[in-house]
C-alpha cells in the first residue's frame, strides 16, 4: 500500500479515539497524549437509546460520565411526581463527577435524549491508576475539583439570589 494513503488511514484512526477525544474535554485537556492513552485503557464506552436512564436518583453512584455523542437530560421530580428538567447536556460536557471521589446517592436523574454514546469513568478505574500513575491521577483529581468548586459556586449563588426573592421559604421562624 502506498505510504501517503497509510498516513491518511491511520490519522482518522486516531481522530476516533477516545483518548484524541480526551483531549478535548475541559478536565482532560491538560493530560499528554500518552497519558490520555493510559487513560483510555480505563475508560467505559456504553450506548443508550432515545429515552433510556442512565441512573435514577436514589441509585448509588459510583463514577461519571463524559458524552461522546448525543444529549443527556439531568431532571428530578418535584413532591406532585413532576419532571423538572435541569439540565440538557451535549457533547464533551460530564457529569455524575461528585461521586469519583467517595461514594454517595445520586442526587438527580440522568436520561438519554437521542441515541448517546458516554465513556465512562468510575472510583475503581481512578484508584487504579492512581497505583499505576499517580501524577496524571493527581491532575485529572485536580481538574474535577476546580470544576466541581466553579459548580458549586454557582450554586451558591443561585440559592443566595432565591433566598433574597423569596425570604419566606427559608424562614426558621415557625408560624403557630
Amino acid at each position: 500500500m502506498n505510504p501517503l494513503w497509510i498516513n491518511i488511514f491511520h490519522k482518522k484512526l486516531e481522530e476516533e479515539s477516545i483518548a484524541y477525544f480526551l483531549g478535548s474535554v475541559s478536565i482532560f485537556a491538560d493530560l499528554d497524549k500518552r497519558s490520555r492513552i493510559q487513560l483510555e485503557s480505563l475508560m467505559h464506552l456504553r450506548t443508550y437509546s432515545a429515552g433510556e436512564v442512565i441512573f435514577e436518583a436514589g441509585d448509588p453512584g459510583s463514577g461519571m460520565y463524559i458524552i461522546r455523542s448525543g444529549t443527556v437530560q439531568i431532571y428530578n421530580r418535584s413532591v406532585k411526581n413532576r419532571e423538572i428538567i435541569l439540565a440538557q447536556l451535549g457533547l464533551k460536557e460530564f457529569f455524575g463527577e461528585t461521586t469519583l471521589a467517595a461514594p454517595s446517592k445520586r442526587t438527580a436523574s440522568a436520561r438519554a435524549s437521542e441515541p448517546t454514546v458516554l465513556i465512562g469513568l468510575f472510583r475503581a478505574d481512578i484508584n487504579e491508576l492512581a497505583k499505576r500513575n499517580p501524577s496524571v491521577a493527581y491532575k485529572i483529581i485536580l481538574s474535577l475539583s476546580r470544576v466541581v468548586s466553579e459548580r458549586l459556586h454557582v450554586s451558591d449563588q443561585l440559592m443566595n439570589d432565591l433566598r433574597l426573592k423569596h425570604p419566606d421559604l427559608f424562614s426558621t421562624e415557625s408560624s403557630t
